[in-house]
């Protein structure tokens, strides 16, 4: 897994800097904050920040060997196609594929709200397998691991791959700026 200490964050107040103090104001719950009212909703109901490009990929996994597993995985993969007809599904792979290291599906969401939607309902209904919420950025390795979000347990991913494409971006990069 990549450190997260590789990283620089910018802090999450930039252009928030000048607003006034927050109240430490109750709601009637006695436990939440009154937030500053406001007659607009945030710009990340509609539109992905940035640099989220390409919206999310869902990585669905399922242990090939466990047949249990498989079953519930190919169900479940129906039931998306059914219930989510407007998202992109792809096959269902019994084996590794790429930094994957078990079977898996694939499902893109492209907006805010499939992501809602869909997300939420994956919380519920995904059984025993776990799941990989990932950006599309233009850091694959980053959107993979520091970026990523799991649903059920954690699985190692072979980020080898990743490695390799870097070195043979730089090696293209070293061709491309040689002696003509």
């Amino acid at each position: 897994m990549t450190a997260s200490s590789e990283y620089v964050y910018p802090s999450p107040l930039k252009g928030y800097e000048h607003l006034p103090p927050l109240s430490d104001e109750k709601n009637d719950d006695n436990k939440s904050f009154v937030n500053p009212k406001t007659n607009d909703l945030s710009k990340a109901y509609e539109e992905f920040v940035n640099p989220i490009g390409r919206g999310f990929d869902v990585h669905i996994y399922f242990f090939q060997e466990n047949k249990a597993q498989t079953t519930f995985a190919h169900e479940l993969w129906t039931r998306i196609r059914h219930e989510f007809p407007e998202l992109r599904i792809y096959r269902v792979w019994d084996r590794p594929l790429g930094p994957h290291p078990v079977g898996m599906f694939e499902v893109d969401v492209v907006t805010p709200a499939q992501f809602g939607a869909f997300v939420s309902w994956l919380v519920i209904n995904r059984g025993p397998l776990s799941a990989l919420v990932h950006p599309n950025t233009d850091d694959d390795e980053r959107d993979h691991t520091q970026r990523a979000t799991w649903l059920g347990d954690r699985l190692p991913l072979d980020l080898s791959l990743f490695k390799q494409m870097r070195e043979a971006s730089m090696k293209s990069e070293n061709v491309k700026g040689g002696p003509d």
